[in-house]
């Protein structure tokens, strides 16, 4: 009997996790594209607690970050968000993990990072451990970030004071915001739950709804309707532009915007609004500039931490902004805590009738109940038939 043998042509399983490269400089528009098991390559200097909950929700195997997920600057909170998720996060890689293309397959063994055999780039295996020196080397350095933090303060105060003080060049727009509750949604800090316990609030005031780019979809996925869109139209979709909302394009000074053409190309007529600083805090002045009651604040920045998740660049006018707004702001969770659902006129008739019926049908248990219902029964009887003789007499 003549026996064949034959070789394993099989290669041997290469180590490490293997996944499909999505390849964006910016995480927030990465983490529309990315699917879960994914390799997620970024360039995010401090990740920050939003985009680090995004990503966790889009479920990617490993976060490649072309720069440090934590400077120093600030102790920000996004890289313990993904290492206590569970997700592998590879720091400081370079820009060469940048060049991969979209779709290529990548294996990721620790802090190496390989296209087929070619190593691509080396970086850091960020650990518990890793995470919690960064953030507390950051805590001690956050003096100096919040001087700096004071200094663009003065800085945009300067440039943006007849903006914040009297209220130059906020447009005019057609939706009803004078002595109305306002809710201003931004896809940020636990908005969904903020949302959620707020449906009581929305059910009896009826405030209007101002979405803040995909905060406006945020609202129609929560059963509502947005009345206005601020934004630079970057994350917001087709569907919530198209939804009948006024849309407030958020400009830069020059009256450009990134967006202007996409929400025309949709047969929709804006009104621009040039300004510097965030849309949230654009959304916010043009609420208070048209006289709305109170400002109710979902997903918006409130936290020493979430101003510097702004970066310099954005903190200011957060930080000024609400200054200017003042008490007419209230964070939703504030909402939440001190709200108590009003009772309607309705709802207390059918309580009493409720109240009523339970009485009666209690003293109908009773020998004694029964007594006296048989003779009201009796004397309404009698006072019928007195009054059906009036008729035919």
């Amino acid at each position: 009997m003549r026996l064949t043998l034959r070789r394993n042509t099989t290669p041997p399983t290469e180590p490490g996790i293997h996944g499909t490269a999505k390849v964006d400089r910016r995480t927030k528009g990465l983490t529309k594209r990315l699917n879960a098991g994914d390799v997620a390559v970024i360039d995010h200097v401090d990740i920050d607690r939003v985009a680090a909950d995004a990503l966790v929700s889009a479920g990617p195997a490993v976060v490649l970050n072309a720069a440090r997920s934590s400077s120093g600057r600030y102790p920000n909170l996004g890289p313990e968000i993904l290492v206590e998720a569970g997700v592998v996060l590879v720091d400081d890689l370079g820009d060469a993990v940048m060049s991969i293309a979209e779709g290529k397959s990548v294996r990721v063994d620790g802090p190496r990072v390989y296209v087929g055999d070619t190593l691509v780039a080396e970086g850091t295996v960020q650990t518990p451990e890793t995470v919690a020196q960064d953030l507390e080397t950051a805590r001690e350095g956050l003096s100096d970030e919040i001087e700096r933090f004071a200094e663009n303060t003065l800085d945009y105060l300067r440039r943006e004071r007849d903006l914040l003080l009297d209220g130059v060049g906020v447009p005019d727009v057609s939706t009803p915001l004078d002595g109305r509750h306002v809710l201003i949604v931004v896809r940020g800090y636990h908005y969904r739950e903020d949302l959620a316990t707020l449906r009581p609030y929305i059910a009896d005031y009826k405030p209007v709804l101002i979405g803040v780019d995909g905060g406006a979809d945020a609202i129609i996925d929560a059963g509502w309707k947005p009345d206005m869109i601020v934004g630079d139209m970057d994350s917001v979709s087709d569907r919530a532009l198209s939804s009948g909302a006024e849309i407030v394009v958020h400009a830069y000074r020059d009256g450009n915007a990134p967006g202007l053409e996409r929400v025309r190309d949709l047969g929709v007529d804006p009104i621009v609004f040039p300004a510097t600083g965030t849309s949230e805090d654009i959304a916010m002045l043009l609420a208070d500039d048209a006289g709305a009651e109170v400002i109710v604040a979902v997903g918006t920045h409130a936290t020493l931490v979430e101003f510097l998740d702004k970066g310099r660049a954005g903190m200011a006018s957060t930080f000024l902004t609400r200054l200017r707004v003042g008490g007419k702001l209230v964070d939703a969770k504030g909402v939440s805590r001190l709200y108590r659902q009003r009772i309607s006129n309705l709802q207390l008739v059918l309580l009493s009738l409720a109240g009523l019926f339970a009485v009666v049908m209690a003293l109908m248990a009773t020998a004694a109940g029964q007594t006296f219902f048989g003779v009201m029964g009796a004397r309404l009887d009698d006072l019928w038939s007195w009054i059906g003789g009036l008729f035919t007499g």
